[in-house]
């Protein structure tokens, strides 16, 4: 049975979570991590009780262990709950757990069915990430399989309720692409690029600011690609600190430096035969952007403590935020690094420029939240769409989703109305460089305003930001998830 069951009640939390380990110790550190990303955690030190827990519930996402009391590190155990697992949930999204990593047992995993795997001790930014596309991958198989449902089902049963995904038939379906929504021309140049990019072994790279879907466009890139069966490993290079980079990428082997208790597989090993996806590429400083370089150039990478090279197949997929051309011409990026990632590039609109995506979006958001808190609001009126086209959109799609969500919670009627959306930012003049621009001493107000700024002022470099707040990258990135940025 659960050993533990924790609920917050911030508004953005959403999804539930199973946690199943044999070490008490990871399961309270895993639920204190988890707890303000998600809306419920439940725990199991016995991976007997999963098959009772997934016939009370659905679990989001299942976090499993590889390694039991029985089974100090082959991993044989975790293979076989994964297995019983999807027998029991075909749908089920697991994330494999360990801490006796290996690029074998990672790449089987994937292939019998694992959406991640996390390789103990974890990193806290990479594993949220890690949950919430783990949690999102489980809302989209969901998704389609209500499609598929509606679309076998007879005619004179269907709903003329025009579908938030829907689009015309000289045009792509949304499901087609995963969780990317959108019917404008901007979005139907992005799915095009997509589908040719996606046939070639070409590296790319994803330009867009925060919530725009980076990482939504990374994995179709990967789902449609000769890789598809390999697997997909994300890196938040924003999140990962210089003494840690080499690692983390290229992986260490036991006793190379205080802490390092075991061998480790870096990330690169790890996507070996499919797609390594590198976020926040933008922020790594000059040092680094050189042993990144070489990996690429020479397909091999150096485990730490090492000393032979080891070769890596892989497909990359980079993504930024950062105005990287300019960057480059000021010196801060590496202008050969910057050509090895770009074979093909793909831009990504900020929502504020996609139009009647918006609503469409919106709509999407709604259905979803209105069917996950079983409340009776079925749409959004027309001065309400207005309102949401109106507004700038400083935290793109996310923020949108987010305050879709808000909306749903307290909504008095059926029908969302203006007075129902609230916006995070409200649409007023840029502050001047010496105000934060806010009329309130409510600390979170001056907190976000703070935030806000340091971001725009540093174009949305978080290294440069967090610096300027005189906090660490770890702690900006909470306060950008906190506040829907």
């Amino acid at each position: 049975m659960p050993s533990d069951a924790s609920t917050p009640s911030t508004e953005t939390d959403q999804g539930r979570i199973l946690i199943v380990d044999d070490k008490r110790d990871v399961l309270t550190a895993l639920r204190l991590l988890l707890k303000n990303f998600v809306a419920e955690v439940h725990t199991a030190t016995d991976p007997g009780a999963i098959p009772a827990m997934l016939e009370e519930q659905t679990y989001d996402t299942i976090l499993l262990d590889m390694n039991f009391t029985q089974d100090a590190s082959s991993g044989r155990e975790g293979f076989l709950w994964l297995q019983r697992i999807l027998q029991k949930d075909p749908g089920a999204v697991v994330v494999m757990i360990t801490a006796y990593g290996g690029v074998e047992k990672a790449v089987r995993a994937m292939k019998e069915g694992a959406a991640d795997f996390i390789v103990k001790p974890w990193n806290d930014a990479d594993l949220v990430a890690s949950v919430q596309a783990a949690i999102k991958l489980r809302r989209s198989r969901d998704a389609a399989r209500r499609q598929e449902a509606k679309e076998d089902a007879p005619a004179t049963k269907r709903t003329s309720k025009r579908s938030t995904r829907g689009r015309t038939a000289e045009h792509a379906s949304p499901g087609d692409f995963d969780e990317i929504i959108g019917e404008s021309p901007a979005m139907q140049e992005v799915y095009r690029t997509i589908e040719k990019v996606a046939r070639t072994d070409a590296n790319v790279l994803v330009l867009g600011e925060n919530g725009t879907g980076k990482e939504l466009v990374a994995r179709a890139v990967h789902r449609r690609s000769p890789r598809k069966d390999g697997a997909f490993v994300s890196t938040d290079l924003g999140a990962l600190s210089e003494s840690l980079f080499e690692s983390e990428l290229f992986g260490h082997v036991k006793g190379s430096f205080t802490g390092a208790d075991e061998d480790r597989t870096g990330r690169f090993e790890a996507a070996d035969g499919g797609t390594l996806f590198l976020d926040e590429i933008g922020n790594i400083p000059m040092p680094l952007q050189a042993k990144l370089l070489t990996a690429l150039q020479r397909r091999e990478i150096t485990r730490v403590g090492e000393t032979a090279p080891r070769s890596v197949d892989i497909r990359l997929i980079s993504a930024t935020n950062q105005p990287i051309y300019e960057d480059t011409q000021d010196g801060d990026f590496r202008q050969d690094l910057l050509y090895r990632i770009n074979t093909v590039e793909i831009q990504l609109p900020p929502l504020r420029d996609r139009g009647d995506d918006i609503a469409l979006l919106a709509r999407h958001y709604l259905e979803e939240y209105a069917e996950r808190y079983e409340t009776d609001v079925e749409g959004v009126n027309d001065p309400a769409c207005e309102k949401l086209k109106g507004y700038h959109w400083p935290g793109n799609v996310r923020e949108l989703k987010h305050t879709m969500e808000r909306a749903v919670i307290m909504a008095e009627g059926r029908i969302l109305a203006p007075s129902d959306i609230v916006f995070s930012a409200p649409n007023s003049p840029r502050p001047s460089s010496g105000t934060l621009g806010v009329d309130t001493l409510n600390l979170d107000d001056i907190e976000q305003a703070a935030v806000r700024k340091a971001l725009s002022k540093h174009g949305g470099n978080i290294s440069r930001a967090a610096d300027e707040l005189g906090i660490s990258r770890k702690a900006l990135y909470r306060r950008i998830e906190k506040y829907g940025l």
